[in-house]
């Protein structure tokens, strides 16, 4: 049996298995920000409305991933919250 891939949420500092977080990446060589896909620097987020309001009011997923993160990032994590609660 492979050992699981855990990860810490930069919000809440909780571990967790990566299966369960949101990955947002910042890629290399063009520091283009992205979900989910892509090689590069990565940092993870808890799939909750309250991580994801610490880390935007906070700038963590920018400090986290040395890179400008836009308002389109935060808008898709809230619209995937959204639809996993509905």
């Amino acid at each position: 049996m492979a050992p699981k891939n855990y990860r810490l949420c930069i919000s809440c500092r909780k571990t967790a298995d990566r299966n369960q977080l949101w990955r947002v990446v910042r890629t290399f060589p063009d520091r283009q920000v992205q979900l989910d896909t892509g090689m590069g620097r990565s940092a993870y987020l808890c799939q909750t409305s309250e991580c994801l309001k610490i880390a935007q009011k906070k700038d963590r997923l920018s400090r986290a991933l040395r890179a400008k993160v836009s308002a389109n990032i935060y808008q898709a994590l809230a619209a995937r919250l959204e639809t996993n609660t509905s």
